[in-house]
């Protein structure tokens, strides 16, 4: 049964991404052989934004989506990137501290600190998983973009192949931990990727959860085997 969030409590999710923020980045290029940038890309490109546009990216990690997203918009425009995570946060500032159009802040991905409609387009790249109400993220994240804009979600995916996608969970599974314990000793915390795939959303049924929480014209690709998966939906 796919479930409908993450079960495990927000304190102590905060807490392991405080922890493993010094090898985030580190850690998601060794996994993913360094195809990560290239996701993150066309999650910027599905974004749509223009020059001097407005996005707002959630569950932003150390900013590598909120950086490119910036890109996008230019000197004139805005980017905002929050986190419930302060260490993930206080390591974004530091990266990215020159670059003026983007801003880094502490926020609940249910309880966004802005107004309806203030965004042009909203993204969320590997985090939704850590979300405690999937629907209620994106409906968020669909109440601060204006009508017509994006919502876009990256996210790790389980194959449509029952087998493969099996052989990939287990492989998955054993491997984070291992990655974890060698680039930044962090066994424990890199556990609980692999086990926050546990019954999470198809690519059709997460899509089926975006439009539940009012978005339209939405549309999925998958990418690498289906390990992980591409969503824009539009704000009605």
């Amino acid at each position: 049964m796919s479930r409908s969030g993450n079960a495990v409590p927000e304190d102590d999710v905060e807490a392991m991404f405080d922890r493993i923020a010094p090898v985030y980045d580190r850690m998601n290029t060794a996994m993913t052989l360094g195809r990560d940038g290239h996701w993150r890309r066309l999650a910027r490109d599905a974004a749509e934004l223009e020059s001097g546009g407005a996005a707002i990216d959630v569950a932003c990690g150390t900013g590598k989506l909120a950086s490119l997203l910036a890109e996008a918009v230019g000197p004139f425009g805005r980017v905002e990137a929050v986190d419930l995570s302060s260490a993930m946060i206080a390591r974004a500032r530091r990266t990215y501290r020159d670059v003026v159009q983007l801003h880094f802040s502490e926020a609940n991905a249910l309880e966004l600190p802005f107004r309806d409609g203030e965004f042009d387009a909203a993204t969320i790249a590997f985090g939704l998983r850590n979300l405690s109400d999937f629907e209620a993220g994106f409906r968020e994240m669909a109440r601060v973009v204006r009508p017509g804009g994006a919502v876009v979600c990256l996210e790790l995916s389980l194959p449509r192949r029952r087998a493969w996608a099996r052989l990939f969970h287990s492989t998955f599974r054993r491997v984070a931990p291992v990655i974890g314990a060698i680039v930044g000793r962090q066994r424990t915390a890199y556990r609980y990727l692999p086990d926050s795939l546990d019954g999470f959303p198809r690519p059709e049924e997460l899509a089926e959860t975006m439009r539940a929480a009012g978005l339209r014209d939405v549309r999925f690709r998958a990418m690498a085997t289906g390990v992980v998966a591409l969503h824009r939906g539009r704000v009605a």
